[in-house]
């Protein structure tokens, strides 16, 4: 990622500084089985805690991807899963009052076992189905605190699935 700080003019005239944090966009897949999801869950540095999320992710070193690939292969290298179906469900910005980051959202189903290919970084990580229920028992108590994942789960919500 890089920091920019903007000199900028507001609408009456006045300067200032507005600082935008410039990351490339990810995907997000909500790998669907039954009645509930496949999730992850490893230690997030920046909140000093373990959370729960939807899997997702960029190339490193900022390169460009294809929207689906990308989300076929955060889904292997997080959960080892393989999509048969994988329906684009949207496109959202995730703070677009410091950054110009979005995220593509992915419905994944028909879903095949396999190994999974974490980076370095995602050693510690875990991954869980995840009933309805429970998913809205871990976000009320905390555990799923990701904000693009609850974005994504709205979005899957709106489209009645």
């Amino acid at each position: 990622m890089t920091v920019t700080e903007d000199q900028v003019e507001r609408p009456d005239g006045s300067r200032g500084i507005f600082g935008v944090v410039h990351k490339p966009d990810f995907a997000l897949v909500i790998p669907v089985e039954g009645d509930g999801f496949h999730m992850v869950e490893e230690y997030r540095y920046p909140i000093g805690k373990r959370t729960w999320s939807f899997p997702q992710g960029t190339l490193p070193d900022r390169q460009e991807a294809d929207p689906e690939e990308l989300a076929r292969l955060e889904l292997v290298q997080e959960t080892g899963l393989r999509a048969r179906t994988l329906r684009h469900l949207g496109y959202l910005h995730c703070s677009h009052g410091s950054s110009g980051q979005g995220f593509n959202i992915f419905h994944a189903s028909d879903l095949e076992k396999g190994e999974h290919d974490r980076e370095v970084e995602e050693q510690d990580m875990r991954q869980a189905w995840v009933s309805r229920p429970d998913f809205v028992a871990m976000v009320d108590d905390g555990r799923i605190t990701d904000d693009s994942t609850l974005a994504a789960y709205a979005l899957l919500l709106m489209k009645g699935l």
